[in-house]
């Protein structure tokens, strides 16, 4: 179970990696785009409500599919939205590429905290929360790197890596899921 831990802790990296992002590269889009800065709340506003609407129906997306398989397919979709964003060409794209981001946002959040909450120490659970702030404190630091050469799509570009060689890692680990799911004696 020490190695599907790790994976969790990844997995709240990336989970912390999209929520510092849009912000750190606003300026740079609205410039681009045209538009007004107050546009910005539109877009963490829709991210906000998938996340919560996310989150009050992760129980029953859980149930169904487990929590491995739920993680695996919310961080896939988050990384694939990051990469929409880096291609989006106006601020239609940045609404409706929001919605998967929050959605696979509020997923992650409810499964993992759920999980480690019912399986694992309370130490562990401040360990988890302590990894997002990696993840929050990473993608300022690379959007920064990007628009120092003047490319916030680079910014999203090399954060989508990031999210998808977690996604990558979360898949490869859902053995672990079921490994760790048969020696705690549940159905």
């Amino acid at each position: 179970m020490t190695l599907l831990l790790v994976v969790i802790f990844a997995d709240f990296i990336s989970l912390g990696i999209p929520d510092s992002l849009f912000g750190s590269a606003w300026p740079a889009i609205y410039t681009e785009f045209g538009l007004p800065v107050s546009w910005a709340g539109c877009v963490t506003a829709l991210i906000s409500c998938c996340t919560i609407v996310s989150s009050l129906m992760s129980s029953r997306v859980i149930r169904r599919f487990g929590t491995g398989m739920v993680t695996a397919a919310s961080v896939w979709m988050t990384a694939l939205s990051l990469l929409g964003f880096s291609l989006s060409d106006g601020f239609f794209w940045l609404c409706l590429l929001a919605v998967p981001l929050g959605l696979g946002a509020g997923s992650v959040d409810t499964a993992l905290n759920n999980y480690v909450a019912l399986h694992y120490k309370a130490l562990h659970m401040n360990f988890l929360h302590c990894f997002y702030g990696i993840g929050v404190s990473l993608s300022p630091f690379f959007m920064s790197l990007a628009l120092s050469s003047g490319s916030w799509r680079a910014g999203y570009w090399s954060v989508f890596g990031v999210q998808a060689g977690i996604a990558a890692l979360t898949i490869l680990a859902l053995p672990l899921w079921k490994k760790a799911h048969s020696e705690a004696g549940e159905d």
